[in-house]
């Protein structure tokens, strides 16, 4: 009897397995509309959410498509479009987050006003969170991470999600902290001792709410020790730290040790500072004994230790100069990878300015250095001309004269004018200059892809037209014929 009832027993779970994998399972959907009406938009509307809720996801789209494509004016485009980024967000994987990242993105752009915007960032910071490695692993998933849950919180400061996108930010500089310890500590226990204490300096300064600020501050106080007496203000000032901004750190009375011995001054514990580190001990999560020995298997990063309170840091994670680089070496304005560029107004510049290929310039040059200057032939007279791809009128030319030291007749050169990206349809509609209502008239576009097409702005050509997302058949029929060629209609 008891084995027959076992044998039931395994048939129903088996049974229900089964079941559940099949898609029976209905996983309810978020955003759904619970306006009562059989108009055609929103029964294409519904039967694409049951088919999201029953996990149908292809089908899901391609009846919202058809909705999108159908009703351009549609009450409903708003919510199609966030069905199809919320489809590819349950369908989940590799490449359904980055198809979700991506339709997220463009809703945002086009609709940022609605409230689901901010749900729709929350959902991207969320799914470079979910992707975060370890700190001893690639940060490329947590830097991802911390600039999107940024975006959440300067974008979106009053929405409900902004707090928790702020735990967010804090768990992730946790991460990203730890890596900076992490380096640093290789580096102390190596000797690499400038090395290290760049790496540990870095973790305390940019990531103020680190839980092992204070162990960070006292290997550096350790590593500007061991450098010699011309970093002694260095570990002063790293052992002051200890006592102000951690006055519960078990390296306090050391630290006051060290700063009395060094004949500096101890300075009074930071009450804000207490109050924090405070609350944050009586309030850390803290791993059971199971949690303990499947943390070496895991995969994701652990993010126990992570504050719980105070005000993320919303700057981005810059690298500092060692203090052992001299200053002149280092540059009065440290280090940049930053690259800027600008338009040159003056257009008479390159010929009022000095030219180094002046042959007057270098009899000059020569004469300084005491050798004497060559022979300058005189260059004949010359027009430079300017051809410019569908442009509609010449550029006018503008003359200049002569070198003195040169001679020759007059030269001219074209106005200086900023070239302008061309992207005309072979309808002669510019893609990067007409209006919404122009470019949705154009075949096999409609008043949703003529407004990413207006966002995505310049094209170089209309070949350039296709990162919006247009098939490739639809961009040959916008390009412009060849020279001579004609459309004909195929004869019966």
């Amino acid at each position: 009897m008891l084995r027959l009832a076992i044998r039931n027993l395994a048939v129903l779970l088996a049974l229900a397995l089964l079941l559940t994998s099949c898609g029976i399972k209905r996983k309810k959907y978020a955003n759904p509309i619970t306006k009562d009406t059989q108009q055609p938009d929103k029964v294409l509307f519904d039967k694409a959410i049951q088919d999201i809720e029953h996990s149908r996801f292809e089908r899901a789209r391609l009846t919202l498509q058809t909705l999108m494509n159908t009703y351009d004016t549609s009450e409903y485009l708003a919510k199609a479009k966030l069905a199809i980024a919320d489809s590819w967000y349950q369908e989940a994987g590799a490449h359904g987050l980055a198809q979700a990242e991506a339709e997220y993105k463009d809703f945002i752009l086009f609709y940022p006003a609605m409230e689901e915007s901010a749900e729709a960032q929350e959902k991207i910071c969320k799914m470079q969170f979910n992707q975060m490695d370890k700190a001893d692993r690639d940060p490329v998933h947590a830097l991802r991470a911390e600039e999107e849950c940024k975006q959440l919180v300067l974008q979106f400061p009053n929405s409900k999600f902004a707090p928790e996108a702020q735990q967010y930010l804090r768990n992730i500089q946790e991460v990203l902290a730890d890596k900076e310890f992490n380096v640093g500590f290789f580096y102390h226990h190596k000797g690499s001792l400038p090395a290290a204490a760049n790496r540990l300096q870095g973790a305390v300064n940019q990531f103020p709410l680190y839980s092992q600020g204070d162990e960070s501050l006292w290997l550096l106080a350790d590593s500007y020790g061991r450098l010699g007496d011309k970093f002694e203000n260095q570990q002063a000032d790293a052992l002051a730290r200890i006592v102000r901004d951690y006055p519960l750190s078990v390296h306090v009375q050391e630290s006051k040790a060290k700063l009395e011995a060094m004949k500096r001054a101890v300075p009074e514990a930071d009450p804000v500072r207490y109050a924090w580190q405070k609350y944050e001990s009586e309030n850390r999560s803290k791993r059971g004994l199971l949690g303990r020995m499947w943390e070496p298997f895991a995969q994701h990063a652990d993010t126990l230790a992570a504050a719980k309170s105070g005000a993320p840091q919303m700057t981005g994670f810059r690298p500092s100069i060692p203090a052992s680089v001299p200053a002149i070496a280092a540059g009065p304005g440290g280090v940049s990878s930053d690259v800027t560029a600008a338009v040159v107004t003056d257009a008479s510049a390159i010929n009022n300015l000095k030219d180094a290929r002046d042959p007057a310039a270098q009899a000059s040059s020569a004469a300084a250095q005491g050798n004497p200057a060559p022979a300058a032939t005189p260059p004949p007279a010359q027009v430079v001309q300017s051809t410019a791809q569908n442009t509609a009128a010449p550029a006018q030319a503008v003359p200049i004269p002569p070198t003195p030291a040169a001679g020759g007749t007059p030269r001219t050169v074209p106005n200086a004018q900023p070239l302008q990206p061309v992207a005309i349809t072979r309808t002669g509609v510019d893609l990067n200059s007409a209006p919404e209502a122009d470019i949705a008239k154009l075949p096999g576009i409609n008043r949703l892809m003529a407004k990413r097409i207006m966002a995505m702005r310049p094209y170089t050509s209309v070949n350039d037209v296709i990162k919006t997302g247009l098939s490739r058949k639809t961009v040959d029929n916008l390009k412009p014929l060849p020279d001579g060629a004609t459309t004909t209609k195929p004869s019966k």
